[in-house]
């Protein structure tokens, strides 16, 4: 008989709460198997594929592509068993213990999730259809018809009037003791939240907010903060209120790194890698690290340590259609100049065609922005969260330059330095930056270190 099962929105383990549908990757009817792709979902980190760890048919899609949905929420009903012969009319399930585990998904660190069903006692009597305890399978009709799928929220007893509101906010008002039949959401479309039932609970009138049409004489429009973008103010915010930043700048004359990276192009050590600016600034990084560690140590505030690593995780800060992401390179100060140009090739690559994973945004331990990439001369980079110092690029520009008492055009560019005050004292900071300096001037400097 068909078997259906309900595929939930996994945590990708990075323990995020909710994602964003993105696409579907196949429809109603279509025949899937094992680990393939069916939908796209963009959570706060980035945009991630989720493969089904069943094989069958796709009989409904829960979501429509742009919805917001919590992690755990079912997203996708199909048949694991399409094959299956119906049962009769009277046929029941035997009432025996039954263990069903989920699989993590493959390329994902999904949590194995196990549900149980108790066997219940007959006296006699046939046995009740098992009852579908999500993410088990919904047990289907006893008799062979289109499988049924059960409404996603309770019908509610009042001229069929259904509260909006999330499965967390309903299971909190039942704790709470608060009708949401009686409550207006202050959420756009009218969704109730966690503050309209505590304000509720503790007798305080919530104010149903306005709710938004569309107005051509206001030539405005209104975009939702959610994704990449939400992620990112969040975590500003925090380093901004959190680490005391100071940024320090630096204009170095970068001429001989220039002529350099001429030079290099023709190597054929460098055929096919595109050695940009970046990457010998990512060099210079590496190398001032291992003089100044404080640099690349972190402010741990729950523990009231300084956490000192010996291993850089650099990250690129890079703009894309979804918003700012910081991948890293792994174990950097361990590669040469063209493992590094590589590296960031490839990085950059899948920045830009939003495949950037979450495990590839985490754990860094510096971070490099490019804003020179754009024209512009030099900024103040807030400190990624987890890290201690942030180095800024700007536009390399023919500038008149002092050279041995003359003024010459010589390639410049402006360096600022962004760092935690509680890690990183200013004369540690001056040096770094001096180091890093010196290292893009005169390349040559790397055989004194």
């Amino acid at each position: 008989m068909p078997e259906f099962k309900q595929f939930p929105l996994s945590d990708t383990a990075e323990g995020l709460t909710e994602a964003d549908i993105i696409a579907w990757q196949v429809k109603v009817g279509d025949t899937v198997t094992v680990n393939q792709i069916v939908v796209e979902i963009e959570t706060a980190k980035a945009a991630v594929e989720l493969p089904i760890p069943w094989a069958g048919v796709v009989t409904e899609l829960h979501v429509e592509p742009g919805q917001t949905v919590e992690v755990g929420t079912p997203i996708l009903t199909m048949d694991v068993d399409p094959g299956g012969a119906a049962a009769p009319a009277a046929a029941v399930a035997p009432a025996a213990p039954e263990e069903e585990e989920m699989k993590p998904l493959v390329g994902y660190g999904s949590k194995t999730v196990v549900t149980q069903r108790r066997a219940r006692k007959t006296n006699g009597a046939p046995a009740p259809a098992p009852v579908a305890v999500a993410p088990a399978p919904v047990a289907p009709a006893p008799v062979a018809a289109a499988p049924v799928t059960p409404a996603p929220v309770p019908v509610a007893p009042k001229g069929g009037y259904v509260p909006l509101a999330k499965p967390p906010v309903r299971k909190l008002a039942k704790e709470l003791g608060v009708d949401l039949h009686a409550l207006t959401g202050t959420a756009n479309g009218g969704v109730i939240t966690r503050d309209d039932v505590h304000q509720a609970a503790n007798g305080t009138p919530v104010e149903a907010a306005a709710v938004s049409t569309v107005d051509p004489s206001t030539r405005e429009r209104r975009v939702k903060i959610k994704g990449v973008r939400k992620a990112t103010a969040a975590a500003m915010v925090q380093s901004a209120y959190t680490a005391p930043h100071v940024t320090e700048f630096l204009t170095i004359d970068v001429t001989p790194m220039m002529e350099l990276r001429e030079r290099l192009k023709k190597n054929r050590a460098f055929a096919g890698l595109k050695l940009t600016p970046l990457a010998f600034a990512a060099k210079a990084v590496c190398m001032a690290v291992k003089r100044t560690p404080d640099i690349n140590a972190v402010w741990d505030e729950a523990a009231q340590e300084i956490v000192f690593k010996d291993y850089v995780h650099l990250g690129i800060a890079a703009a894309t259609p979804r918003g700012l992401v910081v991948p890293k390179v792994r174990d950097a100060d361990a590669m040469s100049l063209t493992e590094l140009a590589a590296a960031l090739g490839e990085l950059t690559d899948v920045a830009r065609s939003g495949k950037t994973t979450p495990e590839a945004m985490s754990n860094g331990t510096f971070t490099i922005t490019n804003v020179g990439v754009f024209g512009v001369d030099t900024g103040t980079p807030i400190i990624n969260p987890g890290e201690s110092a942030i180095l800024c690029l700007g536009a390399i520009k023919d500038t008149p330059w002092v050279v041995d008492g003359e003024i010459k055009v010589r390639k410049v560019l402006q360096l600022s330095l962004s760092f935690d005050h509680r890690v990183v004292d200013g004369q540690q900071g001056s040096e770094f930056l001096a180091d890093v300096g010196a290292l893009l001037a005169d390349p040559a400097m790397a055989m004194t270190y």
